[in-house]
Order: structure tokens, then C-alpha cells, then sequence
């Protein structure tokens, strides 16, 4: 599924990918969920050329020339996978976001910034067993002159090193699956079985759990983290409290079944089915695992921590 389709530029904060509605009526089915309701950012990425002036994911970053590049320098767990060849690894760019390009309201920027860049190593950890981000925020204003990103390490896996990709930001609702507590869960009981019971017949969705209407999947910001296997929130170490769900950064944009649900109208043909693959990033993360970044919008520096699941 490595096929992609080219992209000619980044939305400029338009967005150039709509999430059709969701086949059936989600909280007039479960009307408890309207106040557990939380709006994500779908980065939609696609294949393309963008600049570091650009929104994107996997692109070149607005890094100014007098600061250094990060590198990482903990401890590397081979896996199935080589070694870094150096104690230094440059990171490796991941996710840039302008403020300008997203709708507003969903990401609080810190004061002074607008744009959020993220890098990470792209080998194995020790724990968790994934690669390593680090977040920035920056003033783009007070950036003069780039600085190139440095070579990617040449024993780094591909599949940690998303390709270039422009992006298209889309806001939409979603519901926590996970994070919903048990005893709501077992209240709705009946109300999601309807929900089930609702899907249309034409709909062609082989679909039976009330997961593949609730969280945006792909690479997204705020909102809830997709978890495959459970939650896995981190806390503060500074304030103890439990910190915000900033970014995921997803292997797919959307499964071999939830592309019925997620994948944008523009992505379909004409018959609504399928028309690109959903991997457009060449990203695998475990499987399709993703690595779920957090930050806490208390403590005064905006410390970030990161967690990692997999399928």
C-alpha cells in the first residue's frame, strides 16, 4: 500500500478534504455523548513538495540558522532494527503547523508563538519502544535565515521517517471510546446497540463497534488519542496533573474498515468507494500504531511527554 497521489500545495488554512458525515446520528442515538463532544484537527496529509514556510508533515522546518539542531541523545533499543551509527542522532522533522492553517480554537498556542514544529528520533526506544519527539513553539516572525535539516542517520529505519506531505486541516467532532467511563459505558448499554441497529443497509459498512464512529483516526491535533490497546495518559512530573492530548501521530489515516467513515469525500470515487491509499506518510509505527504526544498547559514552561500503542 505504498501507492500515493501527489499534491500540488498545502490549504493555506482552507480545508481542501472533508470528512463525510457520519452515516448515522451519533448523539441523537446516545445523547449522553454531546457533553463528552471534542473537536480534532484532521492534518489529512498528502504527497508533495512543500517549503519550511508551509504547513506540512515529514517537510522542511522553519528552523532558524543560529539555532542548533536537535539530536537525541538516549538509549537505543535495536529490536528488529539496526542501530544509530552515531551517539548523536539528528532528529528527523514530523509534524509543522502554522496557526494560520488551522481552524482556530481546537490548539492554544503559547503567547508569541505560530507555528508548533515536531521532530523525533527515528529508532527504537527502550521504553516506551518507539521514536523519540521533542516539541518546539516558535515565532515565525523571528526566524531570518533557515537552517537545512542535517542528513537522516543511514541506519534509521524508513518507516520512522515520514515523506514530505502537505497538509489539509479539517476540524471535526469526535467521542472517546477509551476514555469514556465504564459506568456511562454500561448506562448507554442499550443506546449504543441502537446505534449499531441504525447503520443503513446501503451503507455497505461491515462495521460493529461504536469505535469506528468515535475518534478521528490519523495524524490529528487535540482532541482524543485513538488508542488501540488502552489509555496510556501521562501526568506532570512538574504539577502532577494530568497533561493535554496535543498531537497523535498515526501509521494510517484511516483502516482497512474505517475508511467507510473517515476517508474525505475527495479521496472517493464517484461509486464512494476508495481511490487512494491510506498510508500517504510510508509511516509504521508498530504495525499501525501510533505515538501519542502531550503537553502540560499549566506548569509555565509547557512541558510535553509521549506515549506509544500499537494494533
Amino acid at each position: 500500500m505504498n501507492d500515493h497521489l501527489m499534491d500540488s500545495g498545502s490549504c493555506a488554512g482552507v480545508a481542501r478534504r472533508r470528512t463525510p458525515p457520519r452515516p448515522v446520528d451519533v448523539v441523537g442515538l446516545v445523547p449522553g455523548l454531546a457533553a463528552w463532544a471534542r473537536d480534532t484537527v484532521r492534518l489529512h496529509p498528502r504527497r508533495g513538495a512543500p517549503s519550511s514556510t508551509e504547513s506540512s508533515v515529514g517537510g522542511p522546518l522553519l528552523w532558524p540558522a543560529h539555532e542548533a539542531w536537535p539530536v537525541c541523545t538516549q538509549r537505543h533499543n535495536n529490536f528488529s532494527d539496526g542501530l544509530p551509527s552515531s551517539s548523536r542522532v539528528p532528529m528527523v522533522p514530523v509534524v509543522q503547523a502554522f496557526r494560520s492553517d488551522l481552524p482556530p480554537g481546537v490548539v492554544p498556542f503559547p503567547e508569541g508563538a505560530d507555528v508548533l514544529q515536531v521532530l523525533w528520533c527515528p529508532f527504537n526506544h527502550e521504553f516506551p519502544g518507539s521514536p523519540w519527539p521533542v516539541v518546539f513553539w516558535r515565532d515565525s516572525a523571528a526566524v531570518r535565515t533557515v537552517l537545512p535539516a542535517p542528513p537522516t542517520d543511514p541506519a534509521a529505519a524508513r518507516r520512522h521517517v515520514p515523506a514530505p506531505c502537505v497538509i489539509h486541516p479539517e476540524r471535526v467532532t469526535e467521542y472517546p471510546t477509551w476514555d469514556l467511563p465504564e459506568d456511562l459505558a454500561d448506562e448507554w448499554r442499550d443506546d449504543f446497540q441502537r446505534l449499531r441497529e441504525a447503520i443503513p443497509p446501503h451503507a455497505a459498512i461491515p462495521l460493529l463497534s461504536f469505535f469506528d464512529f468515535a475518534e478521528a483516526p490519523g495524524i490529528k491535533l487535540g482532541g482524543y488519542p485513538s488508542w488501540f490497546t488502552g489509555e496510556g495518559w501521562v501526568d506532570c512530573e512538574g504539577c502532577g496533573r494530568r497533561m493535554e492530548h496535543l498531537l497523535t501521530v498515526a501509521s494510517w489515516e484511516c483502516d482497512g474498515a474505517s475508511w467507510r467513515i473517515w476517508l474525505p469525500l475527495e479521496d472517493r470515487d464517484e461509486a464512494g468507494g476508495r481511490t487512494v491509499p491510506v498510508d500517504p506518510t510510508g509511516l509504521d509505527l508498530g504495525g499501525v500504531g501510533s505515538v501519542y504526544i502531550f503537553e502540560c498547559r499549566v506548569c509555565p514552561d509547557r512541558p510535553f511527554a509521549h506515549w506509544w500503542d500499537c494494533s
